[in-house]
């Protein structure tokens, strides 16, 4: 099985240096239901990887980031699209575990509970965290600069993406096209 991982915050949703809090608050962007759409009516598996600091600095509670989640699914479901599975990061960055991106094991547990093939599956982010979790997982990656990152600067990004994309639309469009020429 192929998938699709795909970072939250600036990916699917805006993202706000304040940190989203609740599920009201949680704005997906424009095209991201359809894209989405698109990837599962060509098979791919989407599954969310996503580092949710705010738990571990009380900003919000799990249950709170449920409730956005739910929201989030519900918005793709409207246009036909599903997302596989959420998998998300409590900890700081201060708590150095294996679940955090950069680190892969987010990734690695997906692939392992969902029978994803990793050689076969691209990682989808707005930061090099993203694309040098995807890398480390064995996925393909593309580097979206709908969020926080907006120009991409090889020299200063501290990462290499497989491709660079506008905003998710493009990075589906991309990864599609590839995956027609089996590249």
């Amino acid at each position: 099985m192929r998938a699709l991982f795909l970072d939250r915050d600036g990916v699917l949703t805006r993202d706000s240096p304040d940190y989203i809090r609740t599920a009201d608050a949680l704005q997906v962007l424009d095209g991201v239901p359809e894209a989405i759409a698109r990837a599962c009516r060509a098979g791919w598996l989407c599954v969310v990887i996503t580092n949710q600091s705010g738990i571990g600095r009380g900003l919000f509670t799990e249950q709170d980031l449920c409730g956005m989640n739910v929201r989030l699914v519900q918005e793709i479901e409207r246009y036909g699209g599903h997302i596989e599975r959420i998998y998300w990061c409590p900890h700081t960055p201060a708590e150095d575990c294996a679940c955090r991106k950069p680190k892969p094991g987010l990734v690695l547990r997906a692939a392992d509970e969902l029978g994803i093939t990793l050689a076969e599956s691209w990682f989808v982010g707005d930061k090099s965290s993203d694309i040098l979790c995807g890398a480390a997982a064995g996925c393909r990656t593309v580097l979206v600069l709908s969020g926080q990152t907006r120009v991409f600067n090889p020299r200063t990004f501290g990462a290499t993406p497989d491709a660079v994309g506008a905003d998710m639309p493009a990075a589906v469009d991309f990864i599609l096209q590839a995956s027609e020429r089996g590249t």
